[in-house]
């Protein structure tokens, strides 16, 4: 079937409905390990419409402000087990840009993306919308084209911390001096849920001593590959394959993103420590292992240090929530480096050990009971044993040598 743009968002939203914590969906219904007592964070969003003199444009603002307020909303609210809730504005009229969407125009090749033209449709949008609103007010800003991605170039960025930079920890300014407390992030009309989590996820993850928490986890050398721009992204999940909208966007173009991995809510700070299970080096463990999707679970992932910058995570996914978006189920295990900032020249901060290399794309990657239920690291003598799955979760037995 050929989904059009308004048939893939009925799609979501039918599917979105059928998940606890949609809005309308009673309170209870959000899985989550924050405390009774304490609220989510506020993170304030910025919408701002935009258009161009060359491109007509279907003035939607309240089909913006359910994409925004009510899906990613919603996905933050569960991805974030209720520690974060965003509180949304849409810009009510439209800005229309000086110059035809040509002069704006980017390769959709990160790594052939002409800077100086974002920088341009940052400048030229927010000095239009900063004459009504007080930028500085809120911790992010999301430009929405009028504009599909054929006529801009790019589905979806994120202008800072992306494509202009993250050396500094400091306030984004325009050109006129305009500060935006968090970031930028730019989407044409077609951007689906995942990717509008994506970038806005750099904006939230923030950067820290020069990098950026949460960068792309696909391979940028791989992506600006010569070829047909979906099989050459495609070619680029090498690292977390569709485990993690932070590498794949989405599994199904016409289905919610899947949930994101253990490694991407601690570095957004949205896994409580208390719930990552920490083996040392010379000690044996026992674990019960719970979903990731389920915050109530004693324990959502097991930490195995190997130095000081180098570990193993070890996780469960399972099929509740959005991670019944995944490729499939079972007990993921991945190597993380913190010394890798990007995914670049063949290097990765964080990578899927994969259970089964003969299926493409890591689709294959989980480990479970059975045939895959055993990964090794002879070299930093760790062993991972999968005992036996309990309903949603697994007894699993980690096993360290000196």
């Amino acid at each position: 079937m050929n989904w059009t743009a308004p048939m893939r968002i009925l799609v979501l939203l039918a599917l979105l409905a059928l998940l606890p914590g949609t809005p309308g969906a009673a309170a209870s219904d959000m899985r989550t390990d924050a405390p009774a007592s304490a609220g989510p964070v506020i993170k304030r969003g910025l919408v701002v419409l935009v258009e161009f003199p060359d491109v007509p444009h279907d003035d939607n603002k309240e089909l913006v402000r359910t994409r925004f307020t009510g899906h990613l909303g919603r996905y933050v609210g569960s991805m974030s087990y209720g520690r974060v809730a965003l509180s949304i504005d849409v810009t009510p009229k439209l800005y229309r840009l000086p110059e035809p969407v040509s002069r704006y125009r980017i390769s959709p090749r990160n790594l052939e993306v002409d800077k100086s033209r974002i920088h341009k449709l940052i400048d030229d949008a927010l000095d239009a919308a900063g004459k009504d609103v007080d930028l500085s007010r809120y911790d992010f800003i999301a430009l929405m084209l009028g504009a599909k991605v054929s006529e801009y170039g790019m589905v979806g960025l994120c202008g800072y911390p992306g494509m202009l930079g993250w050396s500094t920890e400091d306030a984004f300014r325009t050109t006129s001096g305009r500060e935006v407390r968090g970031g930028v992030a730019i989407f044409t009309s077609q951007a689906h849920l995942g990717t509008l989590f994506h970038d806005v996820a750099h904006i939230l993850g923030g950067v820290k001593g020069g990098k950026r928490m949460v960068p792309c986890l696909y391979d940028h050398d791989l992506q600006a590959k010569p070829g047909p721009m979906r099989e050459t992204f495609l070619g680029a999940i090498i690292n977390m394959g569709y485990w993690d909208p932070m590498s794949c966007h989405f599994h199904k173009r016409e289905l919610p993103p899947p949930g994101i991995s253990s490694w991407t809510k601690l570095r957004l700070g949205w896994l409580d420590p208390a719930k990552v299970r920490v083996i040392p080096p010379g000690q044996t463990a026992e674990v019960v292992l719970g979903p990731l999707e389920d915050g109530g679970s004693e324990t959502l992932a097991i930490r195995i240090p190997v130095d000081e910058s180098t570990y193993y995570l070890v996780e469960n996914r399972q099929p509740l929530g959005f991670d019944q978006f995944l490729p499939g189920s079972g007990v993921l295990i991945m190597r993380a480096d913190d010394r890798v900032a990007e995914c670049r020249f063949g290097r990765s901060p964080v990578k899927l050990m994969d259970a089964n290399p003969a299926i493409p794309r890591l689709e294959g990657a989980a480990f479970d009971v059975g045939a895959k239920a055993v990964f090794q690291d002879t070299r930093n003598n760790i062993t991972i044993r999968i005992l036996e799955k309990v309903g949603n979760s697994y007894r699993i037995v980690v096993a360290r040598g000196q």
